[in-house]
């Protein structure tokens, strides 16, 4: 059987010139972040097929690379079901695999602790551009602190990263809140027990429209005096700090004052501290997937790029799965992919490169002119230059055509008879 040359389908070969982009933007976040104080950890690629499917990952548990058991322990004759053959899977996030870190380590680590944490997942997804089986998260997460503040430092050290990596492009931070999605929606009529299914058809509304979202929440069978007392709400509602606290005024007997209080709480301080200029808006109509998420979620949209680019939120449940004890926690994670593309899309040059040149050798040359010119490369490497030394091809021209599409600007050419530039 012939071997196949393309990568699975979902994955990616990564040429050198957009791994030097992609390296730039891992630094980028890498710097800024510990800046803010996070400390960089590393947690396995593969997980425990039981922390994997807790039912905590939404429909990411739909898409999980499961692995086969080995050795002794895979007896293929005696299994009954999927759970006989399968021990552990690929890690489909980065949170789930943070709690579980935390929950063996917290007596080493500092609290309130502030986590890096930057590496591929994996999902059984349906792949489209800038969507990826295999790709790249990178997260911040703040465990142990109850206050607001881990939502602004948050915030502002993912804009500011943002705002480095992008600096041409606009982008928006919408922020929400479970726990006023909830209290939205039992104002305005729904069953308690019908809430999840309102909160999927709403996460649907940049897809079908406020029309689109009323049209299903009847053909799920809510009545026509929620849906319209829904719609109406959502379309009076403002989207800076002070339309957050007249919705905490309407709302009021059906969830906490406090709740709409800590949200604008948030954007008034992020807007009075923030560096980098970019929108905050409050937006009722947030839900984020994932079921483990427990109050304050948030996402950013670009400009010139349809989806979010980065998202999260708070998430004080998840660690006490594993503790008994319920641990504060939030994080937010960068679309590292989405944003590779778009700057890909944009031709984007990494800025302040150092030098590259190219030492290009005629082939026959004796091995003493071979040691000068590999001599006279380590001197320029010391200097901090990247210098390639290669062997000339037949067609020099396209050789250095090609090199040049890699950042090399400078040619030397050495030949039996002498030196040529």
């Amino acid at each position: 059987m012939a071997l196949k040359k393309k990568p699975v389908t979902g994955m990616k070969d990564i040429t050198p010139a957009e791994m030097q982009i992609r390296e730039y933007v891992m630094n980028q976040i890498r710097e800024t972040y510990k800046s803010f104080g996070f400390s960089q950890i590393e947690t396995p690629c593969v997980e425990h097929i039981e922390n994997l499917t807790s039912k905590q990952g939404g429909d990411n548990e739909k898409l999980i690379f499961k692995i086969l058991k080995r050795g002794e322990k895979l007896n293929l004759a005696a299994a009954q079901s999927e759970s006989d053959l399968t021990d552990s899977g690929l890690r489909y996030d980065l949170t789930l695999p943070l709690s579980r870190y935390y929950a063996n380590n917290a007596a080493n680590l500092p609290s309130p602790f502030k986590a890096l944490q930057m590496g591929s997942v994996w999902r059984a997804d349906r792949p489209q551009k800038g969507r990826f089986r295999q790709f790249v998260q990178c997260d911040i997460d703040i465990l142990g602190d109850a206050t607001s503040l881990a939502e602004i430092e948050l915030i502002l050290a993912t804009t500011t990263a943002l705002g480095k990596i992008c600096p041409d492009n606009a982008f928006t931070v919408r922020i929400n809140d479970r726990e006023i999605l909830r209290g939205m929606a039992l104002s305005c009529g729904f069953a308690e027990e019908s809430l999840e299914q309102v909160f999927i058809t709403l996460d649907k509304m940049d897809k079908i429209g406020l029309e689109g979202v009323k049209a299903e929440l009847l053909e799920n069978g809510c009545s026509q005096e929620s849906v319209d007392r829904y719609a109406a709400l959502l379309s009076s509602v403002g989207k800076d700090a002070q339309g957050v606290r007249r919705l905490g005024e309407a709302l009021e007997g059906v969830m906490p004052r406090q709740v709409t209080e800590n949200l604008a709480g948030i954007m008034d301080t992020v807007s009075q501290v923030a560096e980098t200029s970019f929108g905050l808006e409050f937006d009722p109509t947030l839900v984020r997937g994932m079921s483990y998420y427990t109050g304050t979620i948030f996402e950013v949209s670009m400009e010139g790029f349809g989806g979010s680019v980065a998202g999260g939120g708070r998430y004080d449940r998840m660690i006490g799965k594993f503790t008994g004890l319920e641990t504060p926690a939030c994080g937010f994670s960068i679309g590292f992919e989405r944003i590779v593309t778009i700057l890909l899309d944009n031709g984007f040059q990494v800025p302040g490169s150092g030098a590259k040149k190219a030492y290009l050798f005629e082939k026959g040359l004796e091995p003493r002119a071979l040691a000068q010119v590999i001599r006279e490369a380590m001197e320029e490497r010391k200097a901090g230059v990247q210098v390639l030394v290669a062997q000339m091809n037949k067609n020099k021209r396209f050789q250095k055509e090609q090199l040049a599409k890699d950042g090399y600007a400078e040619f030397k050419e050495f030949y039996k008879e002498g030196l040529k530039r």
